[in-house]
């Protein structure tokens, strides 16, 4: 009976063993993808690369192919799901939109351009959650919230609005609307630009992102506040691909809806031109 028992108690400690050394692992693969994220070891030259270059090279780059196609979006289930969830949405941009001083269908133009990419890009997902409940997709992991707005992304906007000498400087009214209030800063960030119940931060970041954008390139003499495919534009590659000039042409990543290929800029404008959700968001 006591040899019985010191087997078991071997077999155990093995068992044991082994489920250390698995848990172990993965902690060791998660804490890799953490510092490989943030470090920028994942970091791979893509499309938006190329449009950036294209962007800053003033090329044009593919608005729509194909004239044929135009507004195919519209026609798609992924809209009509998607439209119901900003819908619901509205009150809440609409505040964001007023803190940020910018037009809410110029934020929703972006908001309907991550939204269509990524219910497109994530099928399962869009299955199972976000079209069963018509709720609006929010990231986690190399983009966050809604609006798709990238962690470095974030903390620049945040450094602009305080940040006098900056080309991309509001003014003092914006310099407190993202001031935090915990001494967690990162997980307070987090959480304020995910909140899948409340998408008020992700909103209010998009807002001021755009502003920020018009801010610059008029300081430098060109007025874009008007110009949604260019905002859009800068807006999918970043602050490192903003210099004004004279002539700035729509892109940004490439986006396949269904058969249909778009620009992230011009799929912008599309939206924003067209006369979808023009009662609830209309156009300045």
């Amino acid at each position: 009976m006591l040899y019985i028992s010191f087997m078991y108690f071997r077999i155990l400690k093995k068992i044991g063993f082994v489920l250390l050394v698995i848990f172990a692992l993965i902690g060791a693969g998660f804490t890799g993808m953490y510092f490989a994220v943030k470090w920028g070891w994942t970091n791979t030259r893509g499309g938006i690369d190329k449009q950036r270059e294209s962007f800053l090279n003033n090329t044009q780059t593919a608005n729509v192919i194909g004239s044929q196609q135009q507004k195919y979006w519209q026609t798609t289930e992924e809209w009509n799901i998607l439209k119901t969830a900003l819908i619901k949405d509205k009150a809440v941009l609409y505040r964001a939109a007023s803190a940020s001083g910018v037009s809410p269908r110029l934020i929703a133009s972006q908001l309907i351009v991550e939204q269509l990419r990524m219910f497109n890009s994530d099928r399962e997902s869009y299955k199972k959650f976000f079209a069963p409940l018509k709720i609006l997709g929010s990231q986690t992991q190399f983009s966050w919230g809604v609006m798709g707005i990238k962690r470095e992304t974030a903390i620049i906007i945040e450094k602009n609005l305080k940040d006098t000498s900056s080309p991309y400087y509001l003014g003092q009214q914006y310099e407190h609307l993202l001031d935090f209030h915990t001494t967690d800063i990162e997980n307070e960030r987090f959480i304020k630009m995910t909140d899948q119940h409340d998408h008020y931060g992700s909103y209010l970041y998009a807002g001021l992102y755009l502003r920020q954008f018009m801010q610059q390139w008029k300081s430098a003499g060109f007025d874009i506040s008007k110009q949604v495919d260019i905002l859009a534009t800068l807006y999918n590659i970043g602050f490192s691909g903003s210099k004004p000039h004279a002539d700035p042409k729509a892109g940004g990543a490439m986006i396949t809806i269904g058969e249909r290929t778009y620009s992230f800029g011009s799929l912008a404008q599309e939206f924003y031109d067209s006369n979808e959700l023009l009662d609830e968001f209309p156009r300045e």
